[in-house]
């Protein structure tokens, strides 16, 4: 997704501990504008720029995997690092959902953690807990040991299947990583999975120099791990704060906000749409997006509706409950124009899920789900949600 930028990014950098402002590289100087670039064809692109679009574009967070029978038949003869590390095999598993789903988007099928090996980071992917670290991070020592991460160096097999999703996939391919805050510092800190992550939040207050060095070590890896993505022809990117709802606003907004910005501010030159993603977010949604993003993904427990109203002028991303497609269809179209009419016609809406597929969903749902989203045409209106349009 090369094309040029839509959305205007019109954030402020939120307030902020003078470590991380400092940390940060001064800004290039500004080019001259550069001829206008041709508008996308692609839904998923033209909602991103807040263009108007066919029919609302639609992928889910976590398409590719355990609930296609495909991918449990790779995973019978390989390992989620070794699918990673086979190019082929790789861009195989991305491009399942899209030939049987009908979605409008990839999304590179990589572990969250994929950086940690190139950064010195010894760990293990533990079935039904996720990666376990032999030796978690807890000083400023442990911090400066980290290895600079080099993408063509420690991530080319899935660089060269991102050159082969884009040979064959009719539609684009999103690029991710995972965020520093969540999982990459709670990853390290915490030695695994957590949801409360009191030891990396003990870290943010106790030492709050080694906690910048870390996050400055993990924003600078994930601009330069997902720049790679681009160039070797991911057409967007999503940074997945996976857990960062978790935080208060005070913390949000002093020890990860900034991080974030920084983040972002790295990621504009790239010239693709990037979106912004985290759960349990509603409490500091206006935080987040003011962090970065020219989308903002919105998790199921807020309404669309209210999640765009907090994150203003940029597209969104959302927002049905995974859970709903374990139970009957019915509940599930009911939920779903539902989340269509909160949108209310408006460009910039990316259909998806609040968070990943569950790996019980009925693949057949999933397709069920798209060709709902594709056939629906919400009535068109204003603001205040009085009716400008004809009814669906």
């Amino acid at each position: 997704m090369t094309a040029e930028r839509g959305a205007t990014r019109s954030r402020r950098r939120p307030a902020a501990d003078p470590a991380p402002a400092a940390a940060a590289d001064p800004a290039p100087a500004a080019a001259a504008d550069p001829a206008p670039a041709a508008q996308p064809t692609a839904r998923y692109l033209r909602a991103a720029r807040r263009l108007p679009v066919d029919a609302t574009p639609v992928w889910f967070m976590r398409q590719a995997g355990r609930s296609l029978p495909e991918y449990r038949a790779v995973r019978e003869r390989a390992t989620l690092v070794e699918i990673t590390r086979d190019a082929a095999l790789c861009a195989e598993v991305t491009m399942q959902p899209v030939r049987r789903l009908g979605v409008d988007a990839a999304i590179l099928f990589a572990d969250i953690t994929t950086p940690f090996a190139g950064m010195g980071v010894a760990f293990d992917i533990v079935e039904g807990r996720g990666p376990v670290l032999e030796r978690p991070i807890r000083t400023a020592a442990d911090v400066a040991a980290l290895v600079p991460f080099e993408p063509a160096r420690d991530v080319a097999p899935l660089l060269e299947a991102i050159r082969l999703i884009r040979a064959e996939s009719p539609v684009p391919l999103i690029g991710f990583a995972g965020a520093p805050f969540t999982p990459l510092a709670c990853y390290l800190v915490e030695g695994g999975p957590s949801r409360e992550f009191v030891r990396t939040r003990t870290l943010m207050h106790a030492d709050p120099g080694t906690w910048s060095m870390l996050m400055k070590i993990l924003t600078d890896t994930t601009a330069r791990y997902l720049r790679a993505q681009v160039e070797a022809g991911a057409q967007a990117v999503q940074v997945f704060d996976s857990w960062v709802g978790g935080l208060s606003p005070f913390d949000y907004s002093r020890s990860v906000a900034p991080w974030m910005a920084r983040l972002f501010d790295q990621l504009a030159s790239l010239g693709v749409p990037t979106c912004h993603f985290g759960t349990g977010t509603a409490g500091i949604l206006r935080q987040q997006a003011e962090a970065g993003g020219d989308i903002v993904g919105l998790d199921h427990r807020i309404s669309l509706a209210d999640g765009w109203a907090l994150v203003g002028d940029r597209a969104v991303q959302g927002n049905l409950d995974p859970v709903l497609l374990l139970g009957p269809f019915d509940a599930v179209a009911d939920a779903a124009r539902w989340v269509l009419d909160q949108a209310a016609g408006r460009p910039g809406h990316v259909f998806n899920l609040g968070h990943g597929v569950i790996p019980a969903t009925d693949p057949d749902d999933l397709r069920r789900l798209v060709d709902l989203v594709h056939e629906s045409r919400p009535a068109q209106r204003d603001h205040s949600g009085t009716s400008n349009g004809a009814s669906r």
